[in-house]
């Protein structure tokens, strides 16, 4: 068995795993006391409601304080969490209402950055996996109403008010998939896409909004399963191309550049897991998402023989929020829920 002291330990993982349930089965408490463990993301399986998510996170920080607690809560079809949260709408509808009134627009996106950090933050979670940073082009349903438009600067706006209210909260933000997936037709949950065109023609357009909230400082960058020939022949997820030279050395981004899920057919062509997690670590991964036990239990005794340094977690750490009976409360909360009722009946 695996020994950890929670209370001091510094959380020197690298693998973001999955559950199975609702409840902590005996092997995942075994996996979560493992060094090369840095956290949990959940899915909609592991919910039923707040009561229960509030015992499984209470639950797993009696194991180990200081594990990276993440979900998937953009909004939309993309929201782990529905029953008992506020039920937010896909980002595309943020868009829509920005291109009629911008002002009232951004004061709603930031609200709904700063509701939905609040209620996770009232059940002990760390993050949510966002904002999408892709270009709505009209050639991917994986994209589609997920990003914040089409356009660079208006996304950029709309991000950016988003991660305000995010932030306001005490919650880390994510942008995702540098350098963009919306330029591809492919689903890399399915696939590997392949991305043709120039670099230049990239930075040009998908890449805008990523460079600018980097520039306003966001916490972390995920890269996209997809290959750009032009630049390298690796996925950008593998490619020290994209994460050394190009996003560290070019943009200069100093945060934490966390995989997507390495069980993704755009993921699976690098080969066998601990093949997959040894190539996103060199190529310039911080923490690597896998939501497979078979490959977890194929990649933790790996990483034990291996001499990866990990990079500060702390910033991936939520600070600050409130329980959940104050939150009800409070004027902001409930101005924002009748504003979304109305941006619902609007453009529904």
């Amino acid at each position: 068995m695996y020994r950890h002291d929670h209370n001091n330990a510094k959380n020197n993982g690298v693998l973001i795993i999955d559950l199975e349930g609702q409840t902590l089965q005996p092997e995942e408490r075994e996996l979560l006391l493992h060094p090369g463990v840095a956290g949990v993301l959940f899915f909609a399986r592991n919910y039923h409601d707040r009561k229960q998510l509030c015992d499984l996170v209470r639950d797993i920080r009696s194991i180990r304080q200081n594990l990276i607690l993440m979900v998937d809560q953009e909004g939309g079809r993309v929201q782990r969490f529905r029953n008992d949260f506020t039920r937010l709408p896909p980002a595309e509808r943020y868009a829509s209402y920005f291109n009629c009134d911008p002002q009232k627009a951004l004061e709603l996106v930031e609200d709904c950055g700063w509701l939905m950090a609040e209620e996770l933050l009232s059940c002990g979670l760390d993050m949510s996996l966002a904002p999408v940073l892709d270009l709505n082009l009209g050639l991917t349903d994986i994209v589609g109403d997920r990003a914040l438009g089409c356009e660079p600067e208006n996304v950029i706006k709309l991000a950016g008010a988003w991660c305000s209210g995010v932030r306001e909260s005490g919650m880390p933000c994510i942008g995702k998939h540098f350098p963009g997936h919306g330029s591809v037709n492919e689903d890399s949950h399915l696939t590997l896409p392949r991305d043709s065109r120039s670099l230049n023609a990239i930075q040009q357009q998908d890449m805008v909004p990523f460079k600018a909230l980097i520039e306003q400082g966001i916490e972390a960058i995920m890269p996209a399963h997809i290959v750009f020939p032009d630049v390298d022949d690796q996925p950008c997820g593998f490619s020290s191309v994209w994460l050394k030279d190009i996003l560290r050395e070019q943009i200069g981004f100093n945060g934490l550049v966390i995989s997507d899920c390495l069980t993704m057919e755009g993921a699976a062509s690098a080969g066998r897991y601990t093949v997959r997690v040894e190539k996103a670590l060199n190529a310039g991964c911080d923490l690597l998402l896998l939501s497979s036990r078979e490959g977890v239990r194929e990649v933790l005794p790996w990483l034990e023989r291996s001499s990866f340094s990990t990079p500060d977690l702390s910033p991936l750490q939520a600070r600050g929020g409130r329980a959940l009976e104050e939150l009800v409360t409070m004027d902001r909360y409930l101005s924002c829920k009748d504003r979304l009722d109305y941006l619902s009946e609007r453009f529904n």
